[in-house]
């Protein structure tokens, strides 16, 4: 048997603190040693056992973790990540992993000369919704496909002070639910012939995009991703329409807001949609409920885990995430330029 892991996390905001800290600490291979926190020890009240650095240097020159997982601001992913690849660590950096697709190129260059595993914290592949779509593909149950809808709508209409609604580098709902949505696009169907988005500033005052309506072209299908902050109304999470059927299903996934709750990922009930929240199979002759495949984000660490131990590959590649950093900068020059971007144009 191998060690648990000595990990760190680098950041300790809102996600670090109910996501990636919870997940980390009841990851069996992983042992939770180190936080970089500028301002005060938050995370030794709740995790009394962790060390705290002021900052990345301090933590590389103690040299008390061998994975470092990265939960600033977008703007730093790409130059924290590559110091801790120089310094010899193994990375896990919360999506996007970077900014731009050249510098995630850089990292994986890298990563690839030093032997070392860097990870994007792609959490929404693990959604119980995305995993249920992903089984009606598998199964065909819906016959040939020709559309899917995939929504993350919210209604938040005052502009904040998160960093995300700054004018900084990464800002704005594409380089966040876009590179979710756009993720589980490809990972499903691939790589689209084309793409065409509309993406805007929609709330008074806004200075980043807070609406992208971004569609990706395959031979005979057509993906739709949208997500805004001024929708006060139910909108499906997912729609599937096929030749045999569709299949719709409202609710984000419950892992967010147990998260938000302070629920420790553990146990087999983590990550169970309730019966009320299932969605509905619409066939020619039939309309029943399905139920929603199980999400679990705790699938991510351990298999960080298990890649560094190299007991199975990484799931989440650095390959794959520069394929939709691609998407997101060709949906910024479609939404610009007002026409499709081909697959040749965006060297996706």
């Amino acid at each position: 048997m191998k060690k648990p892991i000595k990990t760190a996390l680098i950041g300790y905001g809102s996600v670090a603190e109910k996501m990636h800290a919870p997940l980390i600490e009841v990851c069996p291979d992983l042992d939770f040693v180190a936080v970089v926190e500028r301002n005060g020890t938050r995370c030794e009240e709740k995790y009394p056992h962790v060390t705290t650095f002021k900052s990345l240097e301090e933590l590389l020159q103690a040299d008390v973790a061998d994975l470092i997982c990265i939960t600033t601001p977008n703007e730093f992913h790409f130059p924290m990540a590559k110091q801790c690849l120089l310094a010899g660590k193994h990375v896990v950096v919360d999506k996007p992993v970077t900014v731009h697709s050249w510098e995630a190129e850089e990292l994986q260059k890298i990563a690839s000369e030093k032997g070392l595993i860097c990870s994007v914290f792609h959490n929404r592949r693990y959604d119980g919704d995305i995993r249920t779509v992903q089984k009606l593909v598998a199964e065909n149950t819906l016959g040939r496909l020709v559309y899917l809808e995939s929504h993350f709508d919210r209604f938040r209409p005052q502009v904040s002070e998160n960093w995300r609604e700054k004018e900084v580098p990464g800002n704005g709902i594409t380089y966040d639910l876009g590179v979710h949505l756009i993720d589980q696009i490809v990972l499903l169907f691939g790589a689209p012939e084309s793409i065409f988005a509309d993406i805007q500033k929609q709330r008074t005052n806004a200075v980043s995009d807070d609406y992208f309506d971004i569609s990706l072209f395959y031979p005979s299908f057509k993906a739709r991703v949208t997500a805004g902050v001024l929708v006060n109304v139910a909108t499906p999470k997912f729609l599937l329409l096929g030749e045999k059927g569709s299949y719709q299903k409202f609710f984000l996934d419950v892992q967010e807001q147990a998260f938000k709750d302070g629920r420790k990922p553990e146990g087999a009930d983590w990550g169970v949609d309730p019966e009320e929240r299932w969605g509905k199979l619409y066939l020619e002759n039939e309309t029943r409920p399905l139920p929603t495949e199980n999400g679990d984000y705790r699938i991510f660490y351990q298999n960080v885990a298990d890649a560094i131990h190299q007991k199975t590959p990484l799931q989440v590649t650095l390959p794959q995430t520069i394929r939709v950093l691609k998407l997101i900068e060709a949906s910024f020059r479609s939404a610009k330029k007002g026409r499709k971007i081909q697959q040749q144009e965006g060297a996706w």
